[in-house]
């Protein structure tokens, strides 16, 4: 690890040169830990560190940040922009699929339903605000650099070349935008940990001496609770909405439904091992679960590929069996219909939302709370004689599994 901290520093010393260097922080460890790279690498005042309150942030998020920065050594300029990112706007493609440069413009952030589109207007206004702040301090825009936090697995989920040239878009990051790719091509964007996982930067930021509350922080994405919001003002039900409510109720009652011939069934078996179909005639037997096509879109990858489609619900008013709905999580979105996901509650209709204050005000409260009832909990289950700590299982499935034996 003390080869790659040495590494970054070269790369950003050769990179950057005598130039300004505009670092955007989050709070988060990403961020944070290329801060702290900068300040090692370059002299003070090249190093211009600014936190943007996007009004997405979580619970006197941006005060945190700054307070905790400070005590570290980085003098953090704070910028309040929520208004600007809620009435924020950009030019996309006029389609996904379109190879020419036609762009339209999007509807405000406060207004729009698409995801890409939302994180797309978020990094994009990002770099409006700091463009703006950099013209504030009479410097041009085009003699400072850009220091983001940006790891491998941001520019592989965005597509990027640097990544991959051949990966499909699962989501577009906000620190690998159109605007920033373009600096990129220009050599003006210093991204000091683009070779590395999380786990890596961590260990990085422990060895710059950085405080574990900073180095081991809860993950939290750029946009901030923008994405955590669903938006529309309309239930989501294209053709295909019937059949699949039908093939997902014939999956989680499959012993029953093998009494009765339906083309269904055969889909079912096309694309399930002998192995799985007796898995589900056992669930299916041992528990009374109903299935509930939601009517909202979400983002997933399906054959590391981008998808953007319905949720299941799973719900059962008996004692929930765990292990049997973690597997049919795994199995539903490999079947041939349009879901990407499984959670436990039915949900019918949709309250029609979007980025508003109200919405974000209720979402931070949420989020705050969540944390809350965490600590309590783990502070509840220390009492508990013999145990000496309590932890939380991070791992996807896979490579990890429902249980650990």
């Amino acid at each position: 690890m003390e080869s790659r901290e040495k590494s970054c520093v070269k790369y950003i010393r050769e990179t950057a040169g005598d130039h300004k260097v505009l670092m955007l922080l989050s709070g988060g460890v990403d961020s944070t830990v290329c801060a702290a790279l900068l300040h090692k690498a370059l002299k003070d005042d090249q190093v211009i560190a600014v936190h943007i309150d996007n009004g997405f942030m979580r619970k006197n998020e941006s005060n945190h940040v700054e307070v905790s920065l400070r005590e570290i050594g980085l003098d953090v300029k704070v910028i309040r922009s929520a208004h600007t990112f809620y009435t924020g706007s950009t030019a996309v493609p006029v389609t996904q699929s379109d190879g020419t440069s036609r762009k339209r413009k999007t509807s405000t952030l406060n207004t729009t339903e698409n995801p890409e589109e939302k994180r797309n207007i978020i990094g994009d206004t990002f770099m409006k605000v700091a463009n703006d702040f950099v013209e504030e301090l009479n410097l041009k825009t085009e003699d400072v650099y850009l220091g983001q936090g940006t790891l491998r697995p941001d520019l592989i989920e965005s597509a990027s070349e640097l990544a991959s040239g051949k990966a499909d878009a699962i989501k577009t990051h906000h620190n690998d935008t159109e605007l920033v790719r373009e600096l990129r091509k220009q050599g003006r964007v210093v991204e000091p940990l683009k070779d590395f996982h999380k786990d890596e930067v961590r260990q990085i930021g422990k060895d710059l001496g950085l405080p574990d509350e900073m180095v081991q922080r809860h993950p939290f994405p750029g946009p901030g609770l923008a994405i955590r919001v669903i938006c529309g003002d309309h239930p989501y039900m294209c053709k295909d909405f019937g059949e699949t409510s039908v093939l997902l109720r014939f999956i989680v009652d499959y012993e029953n439904a093998l009494k009765t011939p339906h083309l269904l069934i055969t889909r079912i078996k096309d694309s399930t091992t002998e192995e799985e179909r007796e898995e589900l005639k056992r669930i299916s037997s041992e528990c009374n679960l109903t299935s509930t096509l939601l009517p909202i879109k979400t983002v997933g990858v399906q054959g590391d590929c981008r998808t953007y489609s319905y949720v299941v619900g799973l719900s059962t008013d008996e004692k929930p069996p765990w292990t049997s709905l973690m597997y049919l999580a795994k199995l539903i979105p490999r079947q041939s219909i349009s879901s990407n996901g499984s959670v436990k509650y039915p949900l019918e209709d949709i309250t029609p939302t979007y980025l508003t204050s109200l919405v974000l005000s209720t979402l931070r409260q949420a989020d705050y709370l969540c944390t809350k009832v965490l600590d309590r909990m783990v502070t509840e289950i220390l009492t508990v004689p013999g145990l000496s700590r309590v932890m939380y299982d991070l791992t996807s499935k896979p490579p990890g599994t429902t249980e650990w034996e």
